[in-house]
């Protein structure tokens, strides 16, 4: 990972002189130095840090009476906590209890699953969900489809990658969108030939459903976060940056109340940077909200305020990317050829909210998909005071990125934050809608951190699964099993070593939210660890999309083990 990063290099340095309360013994990744793995043989922890890292021999030498002592097994090996950068946390916590239509193959199974959900709720009950994806189902859903699985019920289905949703007749009526309505700014109503809405709202547009949706309250998100994040440590995620929910929390009482009470209990058991969305700016000022900033009282900070996050444009399955140049045109639509995507923010107003942002103490991050999003991210950052807080600046996902933009993420220390795991049901939609410009400057993890990029790595759950090792082997392989046979890799001059692959998960997400002291596992380091098989980075890294953590160690305290 490239970026400033003022913590010891040298694996083998003693941070001072106090005996080791455990050692850890076996192969251990510690990611010292800026590349490679920096392999050792063990490593000592005293009050929940590392305090050397180095051969056996070194750290038996500082061992005294009552040091304890963990042994790896010789089929695994250990590597620093795993930090999710992009994971809507509270979101995620909420959608694990509405209907789930990601695992539906066609549009009859998924209606069968409205159907079901239906029959189960009491009459004036909202029927949410998310998980739909027209192109898995060969075609935009209609309110009209969900006229016979759920009649008379308010229903609000978000699509795959949240930038659309699917509404049925009743909410249609109550929200007042006819022919005549008009696409909001940043947003569009999808129609039919003449001009009736069909049920599928698109960016901006969608808030004139979701406001009419009850929204979670504190006490719920206290309910249903416990087991998320429980299900995190179990994979190895020991930190969270949630970039903030889908729902209007103009007043941030919702989750960032919800995480600093249950730090403040001892009942968050990993840490979190919670952002807030454009019309949260104001209150998040008005209380003195720093980016940083500790949420709460607990003298650990598990829980603290991250970002401002801004929306550029919409994404690649809702051909809503800002584009320089047009979307391929769609077999049934020629007119599509002059399709360049929609500004959910303006640049003029990314640029002034940033602005404004920095000058409260609050760092920026930028939804960014299509290269023209990604440059105006770039340009929204070129003042000096959007980049001297804290938290790094950042662009989100920078699915397209145009070559002669690259060298600015070097240039103005910018973070991409970027989900490889995307590229498992991306790539065919990327190919068909940016034709030859998908291979050649789509997902370009390998250009961006050879032209300076700090690369940090999410899921972006839920609109992918919390799991992040899928994600960590796509960035390595560029290739999913389960693609059409004779599928060869995506672009594969943008793969990454395993090497950077474990700096994008382990390293890169602790120097986006400003942290020297996490990320590696050398002296005065955090002791995040997590231990897995061995097998699963030998070969490149190609068995790591199914590992599984035997152990996970959060300060130097086991979190999880199996």
């Amino acid at each position: 990972m490239s970026g400033p990063d003022r913590s010891s290099d040298r694996a083998g340095e003693r941070r001072d002189g106090r005996p080791a309360q455990l050692t850890v013994h076996g192969r251990i990744v510690t990611l010292a130095g800026e590349r490679g793995l920096g392999e050792v043989e063990a490593i000592a922890i005293a009050d929940g840090r590392v305090i050397a890292a180095g051969s056996t021999s070194e750290i038996e030498a500082i061992c005294g009476p009552k040091t304890r002592r963990l042994e790896l097994g010789p089929a695994e090996i250990a590597l620093p906590g795993l930090t999710d950068s992009h994971l809507h946390l509270a979101d995620a916590a909420i959608a694990a209890h509405e209907l789930d239509l990601s695992g539906a193959a066609t549009l009859a199974e998924g209606l069968g699953l409205v159907a079901a959900r239906h029959e189960r709720l009491a009459p004036d009950a909202w029927l949410t969900g998310h998980g739909w994806d027209a192109a898995r189902w060969g075609g935009w859903p209609t309110s009209g489809d969900l006229a016979d699985a759920a009649p008379g019920r308010r229903v609000a289905l978000w699509a795959h990658d949240h930038h659309a949703i699917w509404i049925s007749d009743r909410v249609l009526t109550e929200a007042g969108i006819g022919p005549m309505s008009a696409d909001p700014a940043g947003g569009a109503i999808r129609r039919l030939g003449d001009g009736r809405p069909t049920g599928i709202l698109h960016e901006v547009a969608t808030a004139r459903a979701t406001s009419r949706i009850p929204v979670p309250t504190q006490e719920m998100y206290e309910a249903a976060l416990p087991a998320i994040c429980s299900d995190l440590v179990r994979l190895g995620v020991v930190a969270v940056h949630d970039p903030g929910v889908l729902g209007a929390d103009p007043l941030v009482d919702g989750p960032l109340t919800a995480y600093a009470v249950m730090a403040d209990a001892g009942r968050l058991p990993l840490r979190v940077h919670a952002s807030v969305r454009a019309e949260g700016l104001a209150a998040s000022i008005e209380r003195g909200l720093r980016s940083g900033s500790v949420l709460g009282g607990d003298p650990a900070g598990r829980a603290r305020f991250g970002w401002l996050k801004l929306f550029a444009d919409g994404s690649l399955g809702s051909r809503t990317a800002a584009m320089l140049e047009p979307f391929a045109p769609l077999a049934d639509n020629p007119d599509s050829n002059h399709d360049r995507g929609i500004w959910v923010t303006e640049p003029a107003v990314m640029a002034d909210l940033a602005v404004r942002a920095a000058e409260a103490g609050i760092a920026t991050q930028i939804h960014g998909i299509g290269d023209a999003a990604v440059r105006a991210a770039l340009d929204t950052f070129e003042p000096a005071a959007t980049r001297s807080l804290g938290l790094r600046a950042r662009v989100e996902h920078a699915q397209l990125v145009d070559p002669g933009d690259l060298p600015r993420f070097g240039r103005l220390g910018i973070v991409a934050s970027i989900q490889p795991v995307h590229l498992r049901s991306d790539a065919a939609q990327a190919r068909t809608s940016w034709g030859e410009r998908a291979e050649r400057s789509g997902y370009a993890w390998r250009s961006l951190l050879d032209n300076g990029a700090t690369l940090a790595f999410g899921t972006d759950a839920p609109v992918e699964p919390i799991d992040p090792w899928p994600g960590i082997a796509l960035a390595i392989g560029r290739h999913w099993p389960a693609w059409p046979a004779g599928s060869g890799p995506f672009g594969p001059a943008e793969s990454l070593t395993l090497a950077d692959a474990l700096r994008g998960a382990c390293l890169g997400p602790a120097q986006a939210e400003g942290s020297p002291d996490r990320g590696r596992l050398i002296a005065g380091q955090r002791a995040d660890l997590v231990v897995i098989p061995a097998s699963s980075v030998e070969r490149d890294g190609a068995r790591l999309a199914g590992v599984r953590p035997r152990l996970v160690m959060i300060d130097g305290q086991i979190a999880f083990e199996a």
